[in-house]
């Protein structure tokens, strides 16, 4: 980013993966705003932090050995505060991050460093386990993340909110829940968010969210011991477009039970009001030229009350290995769904089911 440099170490980052760097690099970054904007530059090192706070104009530069870690005093997390209108607000600390932005734009973490969630563990979170995410965005504005790897997220990798303009480039995350996971609201949708060339192995979904308009997920590798990309409420001109979606999952989904499983359930599931209810239209997807392995089933489509469905065109899937259904369209709103277009659709089965006991009855509603 143009502006000046200030490097962490230079403002008292020990880098020795031992003592706290918090208040360090918070100054370097407080000192980068206030000189108008520019760079944080991590060199080599271990860095221990908790929520570091994002501002206006600043860049975080991890560079090649950089490792910004989570730390496990959970006293040293700070949440940031959605809107009051969004049903999230009242979840309090769950919004807590090791990175934090609100209200903040022209911001950037960039570089070959890592960032490290460090499984942080919590018997009073969520599941009764799920720590601090490791970055959170409330009411932000062109916000890029590009080449770091993110690891071990101690609940989600990515979390943003209420946001615009978010660009997401040739990162890798390993390990956590969700790798990606935006919302907005019914009266303030995200606008304009560009994920591209991306590495997701994610133990829950690798991407999901709601109330998106004109998203783009393109050239992405998807593997997760859960859904690829989830869609839980409305969205409009979403584009999911030369993706690799590829199962079973390599990190282990962490809360279902001793056994962690790993098989990959939808490749695409799209499914407004899958968790609570949703209000407003699914319209103008185009899911193209994506190659799924190993997946339950390649995409499925659910309405709910409260919820239509407009057009929805799916060409040149291919698709091996499925074990369940090639696709499944399930309309429970008042409207049905009429405009799902399919092209040039490969579907391969893995094999191995058994035929059907004599005399069962299969039941059909139309």
């Amino acid at each position: 980013m143009a502006g000046g440099r200030f490097n962490i170490s230079e403002r008292g980052a020990r880098g020795d993966g031992k003592v706290s760097d918090t208040e360090a690099i918070q100054k370097a970054i407080d000192a980068c705003a206030e000189a108008g904007g520019g760079s944080v530059l991590f060199p080599p090192g271990r860095y221990l932090s908790g929520t570091i706070h994002l501002r206006s104009g600043v860049g975080l530069e991890l560079e090649a050995g950089a490792r910004l870690i989570g730390t496990t005093n959970l006293a040293e997390y700070a949440q940031a505060k959605p809107p009051d209108s969004m049903p999230e607000a009242k979840w309090g600390k769950w919004h807590r991050g090791l990175i934090v932005g609100e209200n903040v734009e022209d911001v950037a973490i960039t570089g070959l460093g890592a960032i490290d969630g460090n499984k942080v563990f919590d018997p009073t979170g969520e599941e009764r386990m799920r720590g601090p995410h490791t970055i959170v965005l409330v009411n932000c504005r062109r916000f890029a993340l590009r080449d770091v790897t993110i690891v071990d997220s101690a609940n989600y990798a990515v979390l943003f909110q209420v946001s615009d303009d978010i660009d997401i480039r040739n990162i890798k995350v390993a390990g956590g829940w969700d790798g990606v996971h935006w919302r907005g609201t019914p009266d303030r949708w995200c606008h304009n968010v560009n994920i591209t060339g991306c590495q997701f192995f994610t133990g829950d979904d690798a991407i999901a969210g709601r109330y998106w308009t004109n998203t783009v997920i393109k050239g992405c590798l998807i593997n997760s011991s859960c859904n690829g990309i989830r869609l839980i409420g409305p969205a409009t001109r979403l584009t999911i477009v030369n993706n690799l979606f590829r199962g079973p999952g390599e990190q282990p989904h962490r809360t279902s039970g001793e056994k962690r499983r790993t098989n990959m359930l939808s490749g695409i599931i799209l499914q407004p009001g899958a968790w609570d209810a949703t209000r407003g239209i699914l319209d103008d997807v185009l899911i193209a030229n994506n190659v799924m392995q190993n997946v339950a089933s390649p995409v499925m489509l659910w309405s709910k009350p409260g919820n239509t469905v407009g057009r929805v065109t799916i060409s040149g899937l291919r698709a091996s290995d499925v074990y369940r259904s090639a696709l499944s369209l399930e309309g429970w709103a008042e409207e049905p769904i009429t405009n799902v277009v399919l092209r040039d659709v490969q579907v391969e089965y893995s094999g191995g089911g058994k035929a059907w006991l004599p005399g069962q009855v299969v039941k059909s509603v139309f």
